[in-house]
Formats: C-alpha cells, structure tokens, sequence
C-alpha cells in the first residue's frame, strides 16, 4: 500500500519508481537500503583539526572546467566518466556508492541470521531475519512451486460474481495486508496532529503516474505495459486470447482511474491529502462501497471520522463498481495480484515483471542478483529489525553526542536566519519561531525498537513470509489509528542512506547511515562536515518553511500561521525558484525535456535554505578557531571546501529512461542540478571562487534568489 498523504519529506528519492502501486506488496528489488562504512568510519567523534589523510581528494577536480561556469562539472565530472554506472543499476553516485557499500554489510548480517537460525533463540528478530532470508535464496523450493502460492488469491477472484463480492474481496484483502484500488493506513489528523486517524487515498495505476495513460510521448509504453499484462495472465495459466482481450479492458479500466486521480505536483497540496469525512458522509460519496464494513473488516474503530482523501478518485471507483463488468474487474484484480506476487515467485515471473518496469521504464540491463533482491525483501518485511542488528554492528553511541551537536548549530543558525529577515513582519517571525522551538531532532536510530512477536515466518516458504510480514505490518500500521502520534517512532530505518522532515509531528531525522563521508567525516575540517550533514541537516530542518511544510504549524497541524502580506511575499520569492529549475533540461539531446519547478520546489527550497544556513553555522564554527578559518587544506580555503562538498554529495549520473520517469515522479530534482542550484544564489559562493559578474553560475538582480 502507498500512502500517498502527506509523505516524509526525504533529502534523495531512495528507492527506484519501478513497480505498481496496487498492492502492500512492493517490489522488493528495487529497495535502496542504507549504507554503511566499517565502524571506525561510522563513528563521528570531533572533527580533527588536521587529518592524516585527504577528507577530500583535490585530484578528482577537472581543471579544465571553470567552477564559475559549470560547478558539478569541476568537481563531479572526473568522477563521473571514471565511475559508470553498474550494469544492475539505473543510477550510480554517492549515494548509491553508500548503499552498496551497505547491502555488502547487511549481506554478511542476513547472511549469518540464516546460518545461526536454527540455534538462534526462538522468535527472536536474528531467527526471524535469517528465516526470510533462507526462504527467498531457496530457489529450488520457489521454482518447484511455480505459481501454486497465489493460486488461492486467484481462486477468490474466479469466483465474484456481484459488485458486492468485488467490496466484500476487497475488504478480505486489506485485512489480509493486499490492498488493490485504493490505500488505506494510519497518520496524524492534519487538524490534530496528536491522534492518529485512518488515511484513504488513491492509487490502483500499473503506470507511474496518470499522464502515462494519455500523454502522446508515452504510447509506446502504453503498448509496452498492454503487453506486459497479457504475458503476466499468459505466465498464471490464461490462454493467449483471453489474455489479450483482459489487458485491453484493463488497460481501459486503469485509463478510467487515472482521469479522476491527482497528479503528483497536486497531491502536494495538503487540501489534496486530507479530506476528513464521517463514514456516513463518505458513504454518501460511494454508495456501493460500504465504509463501516471495510473497517470492522480491518478491525479498526472509527470514532469521528477519516480521511478520504481525494473525493473525485473515490466516486469514480465507486462508479466503476456499480458499472464495470464483474468479469472486468476480475481481469484487473487477477493481473494486480499475479504483478505484485511475481517477485516472490518463480524465476519466469520475476523476469517478467524486471522486463517491463525495470528495463522498458527504466532501463536498467540486467537484474540485480538474487541475494540482493532477497535482501530489499527482508528490509520491506522487518526493516527496524534488521536496523537494529546493523545499528549494533556499525554505528557506536558516541555518534549520537557528535550529530546532535551539528543539528544545534545549524538550527542555531536557522533561527539566526529568520530573526534577521527583511522581508517578514515580526508578527509571522514570532510564530515562525515558535515552529523552530518545537522541532525535534532525532539521531541514528529509535530510542525504542519495534516489537516483532507475532510475525511468524519460517525457512521455507519465501511467498508464505511475504504474506505474513505484509499482514502483520498492515496491522501495526492501522493498529495506531484513534491513538496519539508518537513523535518518537521512526519512518525510515536506521540503514537508509537518507534524512528527511516530518511535517505532522515536526521532526527532523537523520539515520545512523547517513553519517559517514562524504556527509559526515569524522577525520574531516570543518568545512567538509558542514557541508556534508551540516547542509542535509539544513535542508530538513528548511522543509519546516518550504511551500508544503510553512502550512503547518510547530504542532504538525494543517493551519496558516502567516500574515496576507509575508505569505505573498513568500510566494513571489519561490516563484522565482520554480522558473528558475523550469529552465533547466537535465538530459542530453532532449531540450524540451525539462524539470518541473513546481514538483520539485519544495526540495529545492529545502536546498537554498540548507546550504545557507550551513554556511552561517561554518562560520561560526570557524571563529572559534581562526587558525583553521585562515588555512588552506590542499590549496582550497575552508569556504572553497564547504561548497565542494556539497556538490560532491550530489555527483552522479542516471540512465536516460530512469532520469524521463523521475522528471515525471520525483519530487526532486536531478542531482547534476542539485550540485549547482542552490550556490547558483549564493553570493558566499560568488565570493568563494571569485567568479566575475556574468559568469554562468551566478544567478544576479531579480534572477537571485533568496528566501531564508
């Protein structure tokens, strides 16, 4: 199930857009866990005035480049022509550089959990790990099964016969962790964000997103996933012209649910993922489809009411319950199920479903091996879990004490930030302050980890295990809805290479895999470290203030806390974000392929805000050590480093399929972009590398952009 409310705002999208979004189950190859380094190197004692060996490798720069004009080309593009990327992969940077360096480290920890569970203690997470683990690499056991597991679920779906079996399957199905149509699950009330009420939201599409189904550049992956279907249905025993004829009523089906659905720049709007209704008045919304029943179906109790978030969306599936042939219907649940089941399933389907979404969509050649693959499953299934056996292997307490230093200063040095704002009255800086008071801070890993008794598993049923795991944490999920929002829980584990801000409970996380270089470097000058996780930390604790989070208040509700006047003004300035990322075209021979300022503002002011307010809480670092501000360290000043490092967070390249689907998806921009907008704006930058007016990298007069 995709919840698509209000998500966590991430620093990088970390996990591939391959994949449909019908079902809990995801597809678990595509997961980009975390990274990690040797514990030495995860370890963020005080930075070392004077390190033994290069935090930064001044070698990689291409001198040939002017910084001024092409900053991501000065310092990323040695790397990038060195570095290509690996066959199994549709990207490769920094980033991902880190997660693999973590999937090798989780591999030897899911490694030794399978060998130690049969003496391991019983029920606990080492067996419980090891046990998925040992299921999904028994590829003798899942071949032999074939397509046998799902053939239950197939058997429901044969035998509805009434709009009224197809509620009453979908109720079943929910309950059992498989939602097809729609999502379900727990989040904060955006008008009380202390309780936790229950979220229905859109979703149903095999294509990522509603354009895909009408848009004229997208027909030959119109065709594509048409014939994608059919071979799905072919593979679970449909003949070859009813397979034809069910993808083409699905493909008609689907085109119907993505012409009442939202497109991804408007479900940002918050009045786009909350739309709270009592059950008789979402009732009266879909009248063939019974809410009271769904819910005592899940177990859960609603109270006042729920959110069912996009209206339009929920009418028009009720419609299509009412009208749709049942045998339509069948056609549409059979594939989703056959599709989100294949990468449990044998070696024919897995290949299956990696032709369509992983190479036509995305271009990625080959599939990444099996272990890997097994192991996103295991971090789909029991995540924390496995965070926490990684958490005791890698990262040490003492990391904690450095981080949070690094958050107070740069928070420090945010709040400095909007105290000193021309631009905003001090009626909207009081309150904005208020919202900086209340934010919280949240180190590596949860104080208090999950409980995994009731999950049962065991060594040799890979599908059986997924089934469970997805119940089991469906459950968990909805199990919070009428109690109070826990600010404390995490929602991402420790292993993730990532960050992100919570604008329902106003938190800013940073997991124990993000702090090691090149974010964080415990050998590193303060320049490095700051413009590292000093910039991550910035940019989350900024999304607080960007165009989604400044419509919450520091209690994580939904509420304007600005006057008429700054709130215009606020506008005009990320306007001029917006235009500016409008006008760049991140692609190669693909000029009218541009990014969508309004999908990525919200990342980008996060960006601006980051970088800036990390450049203040340097500076201020350095004044309580001169001697370090006044040095260079390999012919670059402390400000030269600061910015190096930041571009070099974001080196990288992308396959050009995968880098057409994120300018349709991904909230944020491409990283070659990201290396280069943000400084584009600062004058500390123009400064830094002496970059004459003119020059290509200075944005100057109204192009200027300064909103924190």
């Amino acid at each position: 199930m995709t919840k698509q409310y209000l998500k966590p705002l991430a620093l990088a999208l970390s996990v591939a857009l391959v994949g449909t979004a019908c079902s809990k189950h995801d597809d678990a190859e595509t997961a980009a866990p975390a990274a990690n380094q040797p514990a030495a190197a995860s370890t963020a004692p005080a930075a070392a005035a004077a390190p033994a060996k290069p935090t930064f490798d001044v070698s990689e720069l291409d001198s040939g480049i002017n910084a001024c004009d092409d900053f991501n080309g000065f310092v990323n593009s040695k790397w990038v022509a060195a570095n290509p990327i690996p066959e199994d992969r549709t990207r490769w940077g920094a980033f991902d550089q880190l997660a693999e360096n973590s999937l090798n480290t989780q591999h030897d920890i899911v490694d030794a959990a399978d060998k130690g569970a049969d003496s391991a203690k019983a029920g606990s997470i080492e067996q419980k790990i090891g046990l998925i683990y040992r299921s999904g690499m028994d590829e003798n056991a899942i071949e032999k099964a074939g397509v046998e597991p799902l053939k239950p679920e197939l058997a429901k779906i044969d035998a509805l016969k009434t709009p009224q079996d197809i509620a009453d399957f979908l109720d079943a199905s929910f309950n059992d962790g498989n939602s097809y149509v729609f999502g379900f699950g727990a989040g904060a009330d955006f008008q009380n964000a202390k309780v936790q009420i229950g979220y229905a939201q859109q979703d149903g599409l095999g294509l990522p997103t509603k354009d895909y189904y009408t848009d004229p550049k997208q027909a030959d992956n119109r065709k594509a996933y048409v014939d994608y279907i059919a071979k799905t249905l072919t593979l679970a025993g449909v003949s070859d012209a009813d397979a034809k004829k069910q993808a083409d009523d699905i493909m008609k089906f689907e085109t119907q649910l993505a012409a009442a659905s939202l497109a991804p720049v408007e479900l940002r709007a918050p009045e786009n993922q909350y739309h709270f209704v009592s059950v008789k008045e979402a009732d009266k919304i879909t009248p063939h489809f019974n809410w009271e029943k769904f819910f005592a179906a899940q177990g859960v109790t609603i109270d006042k009411g729920f959110s069912l978030s996009q209206p339009k969306f929920f009418a028009q599936f009720d419609k299509m319950l009412a009208s749709t042939p049942v045998s339509t219907w069948q056609a549409y649940l059979r594939f989703h199920a056959i599709d989100s089941a294949s990468p449990y399933l044998s070696k024919t389907f897995q290949d299956n479903k990696f032709d369509f979404y992983g190479k036509t969509l995305a271009g990625q050649p080959q599939q990444k091996p099996r272990w890997k693959r097994v192991l996103g499953t295991v971090n789909s299934s029991m995540g924390e879990g496995l965070g926490q056996l990684y958490v005791a292997k890698v990262f040490k307490p003492e990391a904690k004490q450095r981080a949070n230093e690094l958050v107070d200063n740069v928070r420090n040095a945010l709040k400095a930030r909007i105290e000193k704002l021309d631009w905003m009255s001090d009626e909207t800086k009081q309150k904005a302050i208020a919202k900086w008071n209340t934010f919280l801070p949240k180190i590596g890993y949860p104080d208090k980890w999950r409980d995994w008794s009731g999950l049962e598993v065991t060594g040799t049923n890979y599908f059986g295990n997924v089934e469970s795991a997805s119940k089991f944490n469906y459950h968990y999920d909805i199990a919070k809805i009428g109690k109070p929002t826990d600010r404390l829980e995490w929602g991402m584990t420790p292993q993730t290479v990532n960050a992100y801000y919570n604008p329902t409970d106003n938190t800013i996380n940073f997991p124990a895999a993000i702090l090691q270089p090149p974010f964080f470097d415990a050998n590193g000058d303060d320049a490095i470290n700051y413009g590292g996780i000093g910039a991550v930390i910035g940019h989350e604790a900024s999304h607080g203030f960007d165009d989604e989070g400044s419509q919450f208040d520091g209690e994580g509700n939904n509420k304007n806390w600005w006057t008429d006047a700054d709130k215009k003004k606020f506008e005009e300035r990320t306007g001029k974000l917006v235009a500016q990322f409008d006008e760049y075209a991140p692609i190669k021979g693909e000029p009218d392929l541009h990014v969508n300022g309004k999908l990525t503002l919200g990342e980008n002011i996060a960006d601006l805000g980051g970088l800036n307010v990390a450049y203040d809480a340097l500076q201020e670092a350095l004044k309580k050590n001169p001697q370090e501000a006044d040095s260079k360290i390999d012919g670059y000043t402390q400000d030269q480093r600061f910015f190096l490092n930041w571009a070099r967070v974001w080196r990288g390249s992308v396959r050009d399929k995968q880098a057409k689907l994120y300018l349709n998806v991904d909230p944020h921009a491409p990283a070659s972009l990201r290396a280069i907008g943000a400084p584009s704006n600062m004058e500390s930058f123009a400064t830094a590398f002496q970059c004459k007016p003119g020059a290509k990298m200075i944005r100057e007069g109204d192009k200027q952009v300064k909103i924190w």
